[in-house]
């Protein structure tokens, strides 16, 4: 326990499934959870759950793939909190489509969540988290690494998701000295993302036979922004079952 005590962890997408689960895991170990989401009301919920928990926390809405926004809440963190030390790119959208069927619309959408806002947040909060030898962990999925090629209408999710991955290496290579930053890759996870909820589909894909429940992607990010990761960066972490192998 207290493996972030002190430490004060900003998340976006923090107001369901595994960025949910990822804010009550950091602020079960001593960290003061900075919560950021589109959805008010689901926001004020976890805040409200963390507190009733003994946790740290505040909720701040936050549309992140609008630069200005961005802006505003960096100088809103710099004002509240003086720094950051844990910074977790999760927010993200799971759209899904034939080929044929691909609207443009839907596939800048993905890239404006999934890469563009990660890459905004990085943009305007590396120097805060440079200040404080801090940590960035990129949420991306074992559906953008090299050996996914089974999703049959999985091409914008993918391709924004491999673009996380060499994102975060990218970053890690250049700000090595100052900053850590390492990508989970999550594989089917039990959350609300997934309107169908029949999971049995995936059973022949998933070595393990079972979906990840979000608490046991939480452990694995958990390990990646702790002491316990000091010399790693760079990382790319499936956390999939062995859905990737």
């Amino acid at each position: 326990m207290n493996k972030l005590a002190g430490k004060i962890a900003l998340i976006t997408g923090a107001t369901s499934g595994i960025g949910e689960s990822l804010s009550l895991a950091m602020a079960q170990e001593g960290a003061n959870v900075i919560l950021v989401g589109r959805n008010i009301d689901r926001g004020r919920e976890v805040e409200e759950k963390i507190k009733k928990q003994g946790g740290e926390c505040a909720f701040f809405s936050c549309d992140i793939i609008e630069e200005e926004n961005v802006v505003k809440l960096k100088e809103q963190m710099r004002e509240k909190y003086g720094r950051i030390n844990i910074l977790v790119n999760n927010a993200g959208v799971f759209l899904t489509a034939p080929i044929e069927l691909t609207e443009e619309k839907d596939w800048k959408t993905s890239f404006d969540t999934n890469v563009k806002g990660a890459f905004l947040m990085t943009k305007h909060f590396i120097s805060l988290l440079a200040e404080n030898e801090g940590v960035i962990l990129n949420n991306s999925s074992v559906a953008g690494m090299p050996s996914f090629v089974d999703g049959k209408g999985a091409y914008m999710y993918s391709a924004s998701k491999a673009a996380v991955i060499q994102f975060t290496k990218l970053c890690a290579k250049n700000y090595a000295k100052k900053v850590r930053v390492n990508c989970i890759c999550p594989g089917v996870v039990d959350t609300p993302i997934f309107t169908n909820r029949d999971f049995s589909r995936f059973d022949d894909k998933i070595p393990m036979g079972r979906v990840a429940k979000p608490e046991e992607i939480a452990k694995a990010a958990l390990f990646l922004v702790s002491e316990d990761a000091a010399y790693i960066t760079g990382a790319v972490l499936p956390v999939d079952g062995g859905m990737s192998i």
